[in-house]
């Protein structure tokens, strides 16, 4: 028996090392926040892809890690007081594993504060906004007539690139010159958008140099670099 035994997603995923973090995951711009910050911090850890075309988020397995049929999800084996816990939503699991290793987020209260305002613009601004352009833009609401919806997320995600170039005037990174789980939230959806979601120059990309700028940097690094392809395609 191993600390993972009694959550029954490992019963689909089974745990190769049961002793390290497990990842249950995709690499979409919510999955590969938590790829990136675990490369970034070199923590041991398995991943696990769950397959939308296969529909793994809706079976039993994952929904009891996830009610929610979302990734990503961990579960960390050695959580506080030494007992496993399982977490899902992106946010949450950076908070978590920033504060465990006590990198990326501010030990000052203040800065601390700050670095979780802005994670938090993300969730609740950045990726609803520029998800649903995507969708809008990019797939089946490409063929609605009425451009009205696509219209308005076009307008919302220009002025949130809008906050983040203002934001951006003069700091290396979004905290200043400290990289921090603020930077691994906000731009792996920038780089969606103007990259998979194929939205830069309906948004006007161009014109927030800033963006351009810490993002070219965020990409750049190793761990991001490894981190944007967690978990790997399959074989084919």
């Amino acid at each position: 028996m191993t600390a993972l035994d009694d959550f029954p997603i490992t019963r689909k995923w089974p745990a190769r090392d049961p002793r390290v973090l497990q990842l249950y995951s995709l690499p979409t711009p919510n999955g590969v926040k938590v790829s990136i910050l675990l490369e970034e911090l070199g923590l041991p850890y398995e991943v696990h892809r769950v397959a939308f075309d296969r529909n793994d988020q809706l079976s039993p397995e994952f929904l009891s890690l996830n009610p929610n049929n979302k990734i990503p999800a961990i579960i960390d084996p050695d959580g506080p007081g030494g007992r496993p816990l399982a977490l899902w939503e992106s946010g949450a699991i950076l908070f978590y594993l920033a504060e465990k290793t006590g990198r990326f987020l501010d030990a000052d209260p203040a800065r601390r504060y700050e670095t979780l305002q802005w994670v938090m613009w993300q969730m609740g601004g950045v990726g609803p906004m520029f998800g649903q352009l995507g969708f809008f833009h990019k797939f089946a609401g490409k063929d609605f007539e009425d451009k009205r919806p696509r219209d308005r997320y076009v307008a919302e995600s220009q002025r949130l690139l809008k906050v983040l170039d203002q934001r951006l005037a003069g700091r290396e990174w979004i905290m200043g010159a400290d990289y921090s789980i603020a930077d691994i939230a906000i731009l792996p959806w920038v780089r969606n958008l103007v990259g998979f979601y194929g939205a830069g120059e309906l948004v006007g990309y161009d014109q927030f140099s800033q963006v351009q700028r810490v993002l070219a940097a965020f990409v750049a690094r190793p761990a991001v670099v490894r981190g944007l392809a967690i978990p790997p395609a399959p074989a084919a």
